[in-house]
């Protein structure tokens, strides 16, 4: 008897539909893994690049982008278990820039057309996107607010680490624009991450990247993640690629050689700088899902993760927000991760949760399941909503009991 309830045979049919991925050159390379009651199973198809010979490896390094936002918020909850931050106290502490905002009159409006803001923004508002200030789906010039934050390269695109000021100058220039919304009134992707990356370096005393890694990767054992490749390890960074804007190609957007990620940045990003391998983003997969412990060490408090993985939004904030048509239909946010609320395919599981980097990464842990499904690309996904969804249903057509 299988004790994990997976299927050989319906984890080989995963197999060769993934390897259709790679023969159509839709990627270059992948490698799928789905974990179910401690038994895993690791699937590396494919090459490193286009054309090139090195194979994909269980060991090669990902940029893993929006999947650095649950280890974000994780690194906040620690704080806020020390009491060294509060969910619903005002940022001002912390973040002088973010006191006494002005928010537009309207979100297409000139930037100098404000009000005053209802209230401070609170450490629970970063945590669920509800700060008034975050990215839009629309080109960049669709709003003056978004023409200024582009200007401020303050990271409105895609990571780029190159690109991005200090934390201290990157919050002042943040705190130059007013509020595309008020404060906590809807939910707005991306920016909150990037503040909680500041706010955890200034709460702790520690810069972001010493701080993750002391109280996060050295106890899970992540020894590959963090905000830049060594020298040693950059023979094992697969090439990241995105889709050209005109032709709809894929084109290299970063190649290991000389690679944005080969030195460490100015602003580590705390919504989309990390690297990582698959065995190292099980390992906090695995933590999340065994309720914040990992082997005999607990990096968070059950009730941490029952916070984090419950869905933080109201109807109210739904009802004005989206990120792809439907999305809150059937999804709710808590803290840095989405959280399935209604089951509508065999994959929707409720109370599922976890994330997806556009670079080509996605991460999902289920408590009913009792999984850790990841799937590891690097090439960008071409919409909001990752292309590969059938890789969701495979892992899940793949139980057996």
């Amino acid at each position: 008897m299988n004790t994990a309830g997976l299927s050989k045979t319906r984890l080989a049919r995963m197999h060769d539909f993934m390897s259709g991925y790679v023969e159509r050159g839709e990627v270059s390379g992948l490698i799928t893994l789905v974990s179910r009651r401690g038994e895993v199973h690791v699937d590396a198809i494919g090459t490193m690049a286009f054309g090139a010979s090195a194979p994909m490896r269980r060991d090669t390094i990902f940029r893993v982008s929006s999947m650095t936002k649950p280890i974000t918020a994780a690194a906040t909850m620690i704080l806020v278990e020390e009491c060294k931050v509060r969910l619903d106290e005002p940022v001002d502490r912390w973040l002088p820039e973010l006191a006494e905002r002005k928010v537009l009159k309207r979100l297409n409006g000139p930037l100098d057309e404000t009000v005053p803001a209802n209230r401070s923004i609170t450490v629970r508002d970063l945590l669920t996107f509800c700060m008034g200030f975050g990215q839009i789906m629309a080109s960049p010039d669709a709003y003056p607010i978004m023409q200024a934050a582009n200007e401020q390269q303050i990271g409105m695109g895609p990571p780029s680490p190159s690109m991005v000021p200090a934390p201290d100058e990157w919050m002042r220039r943040l705190g130059r624009l007013p509020l595309m919304h008020q404060p906590g009134e809807q939910w707005m992707y991306n920016t909150g991450s990037d503040v909680l990356g500041v706010l955890i370096a200034r709460a702790s005393g520690q810069p972001l990247e010493t701080f993750l890694r002391e109280r996060i990767f050295e106890p899970l054992g992540m020894k590959d993640t963090g905000f830049s490749v060594s020298a040693a390890s950059l023979d094992r960074l697969a090439t990241s690629y995105w889709p050209d804007p005109a032709s709809g190609k894929l084109v290299v957007y970063d190649e290991a050689a000389d690679s944005q990620w080969s030195h460490a940045p100015a602003f580590p990003s705390g919504a989309g700088g990390l690297v990582s391998t698959i065995d190292d983003y099980l390992a906090f997969g695995q933590m999340m899902l065994s309720q914040g412990k990992y082997g005999n060490k607990r990096i968070l408090s059950r009730l941490s993760v029952e916070t984090m993985t419950t869905d933080q939004l109201t109807p109210k904030q739904k009802a004005v927000s989206s990120l792809v048509p439907g999305f809150f239909d059937s999804h709710g946010w808590g803290f840095g991760v989405s959280v399935v609320t209604r089951r509508d395919d065999i994959a929707s599981v409720p109370g599922r949760y976890g994330w997806d980097g556009g670079m080509g990464t996605s991460w999902y842990s289920d408590p009913r399941e009792e999984m850790v499904i990841i799937l590891m690309t690097q090439c960008a996904w071409t919409s909001p909503s990752p292309p590969n969804v059938y890789f969701w249903t495979l892992a899940y057509q793949a139980i057996d009991d």
